[in-house]
């Protein structure tokens, strides 16, 4: 079996939960050990969520994970990698409910083709919101397209380059007028950072790094 592959990732994510006292399911939560980027006290956090869309090619292939590149005039995280994902909505029922809706609107990712196994747990973001990372796998034969209003593109990244910790940068940047530090993993073209990163740096702590 590839080391990389969707299920030697599922494995880990089980023995993860196991070792937190649970099992795997949507309902279990992953432990946390580092948040990359937290601004302090926030209040009223806004719940959020995303999908972890992580293409299974077979046990002796590796897996890749599904990112987009946001559009520039989107009003929040204009031109960002991010992950498929948004605010929770009223109709929503659960936060993996909202992350398939999302990537549905965003991706056209149809649900049918997602393996949800796991949730991280929530990550706080420093603009006030609680994002609650949904693990997944995809199934052969799904198919994507971007929506034009939210997503310039949708590209791939192995799986074993983001679960590299040397490929985890700590970088800092001023922003309100004060200097913060912030997980950044360039990926070719690609600026992966901010809460993107973080989620994916969390993954490793809790996943690779045991």
């Amino acid at each position: 079996m590839n080391e990389f592959s969707a299920q030697a990732f599922r494995q880990r994510v089980e023995a993860a939960l196991q070792s937190a006292g649970g099992v795997a399911g949507e309902a279990q939560q992953l432990p946390i050990k580092d948040l990359a980027w937290r601004e302090g006290e926030v209040v009223d956090l806004r719940d959020a969520a995303v999908l972890i869309p992580i293409v299974d090619r077979g046990p002796d292939v590796e897996a890749s994970v599904i990112l987009t590149q946001r559009t520039h005039h989107l009003p929040s995280h204009a031109g960002q990698v991010a992950f498929p994902g948004g605010k929770l909505d009223d109709e929503d029922v659960s936060s993996t409910a909202a992350a398939l809706r999302e990537a549905w609107e965003e991706i056209g990712l149809r649900s049918d083709y997602v393996c949800v196994f796991g949730e991280m747990r929530p990550y706080i973001s420093s603009t006030g919101y609680r994002i609650f990372p949904i693990l997944s796998t995809l199934q052969p034969g799904f198919e994507l397209q971007a929506n034009p209003e939210e997503v310039d593109e949708i590209f791939e990244v192995p799986l074993s380059f983001l679960m590299n910790a040397a490929n985890h940068r700590r970088e800092s940047a001023e922003w309100r007028g004060k200097l913060r530090h912030y997980i950044a993993m360039p990926y070719n073209d690609y600026y992966i950072w901010g809460v993107t990163a973080g989620i994916l740096h969390n993954l490793y702590e809790t996943v690779y790094r045991l």
